[in-house]
């Protein structure tokens, strides 16, 4: 299991996570805590579902989300970076994005995610493009960041 791997990578090389999530609800942080100890590795997480949240909680700047949207680069770099200083640790992960059924434009259509990275110096992202439900974009965001919180563990 995925959450396993990333337990074994995170304690062997004494790294901490913490999450911020969107439009996954969640889903990230009970993927990581279905492990018995990943409290070693683990800080917490944030639900930010609503704007008012990810300003007040992760200090995104109101200025981001009225000119990119919720859904965007520059908000999933700034939940990122106010994950990684609120909890104080070595990674964060954010997740913001339109899981759907409706929410879409033609811009931003249904499915369109994006996850930034943040560490010491650096903040990395990826975009995806979701193609199914909801519950499968939100499950495909999860099981995608897992395995890059992985990768980044190994190789960190």
């Amino acid at each position: 299991m995925l959450a396993d791997e990333l337990k074994a990578v995170f304690t062997e090389k004494g790294l901490t996570l913490a999450t911020a999530e969107s439009c996954t609800g969640g889903l990230l942080g009970a993927a990581i805590t279905s492990v018995p100890g990943s409290s070693a590795y683990y800080m917490g997480g944030v639900i930010s579902y609503a704007n008012s949240a990810k300003i007040d909680l992760l200090g995104v700047d109101p200025d981001v989300l009225e000119q990119a949207g919720a859904v965007s680069i520059q908000t999933a770099e700034e939940m990122a970076r106010g994950a990684r200083e609120r909890f104080k640790v070595d990674g964060a992960l954010s997740i913001t994005g339109i899981a759907g059924p409706g929410g879409g434009t033609e811009e931003k259509p249904v499915g369109l995610t994006f996850m930034a990275l943040a560490e010491e110096g650096r903040i990395t992202i990826q975009r995806l493009m979701g193609h199914g439900s909801r519950e499968e974009n939100r499950n495909d965001a999860v099981e995608i960041a897992l395995k890059w919180l992985i990768e980044w563990a190994q190789t960190y």
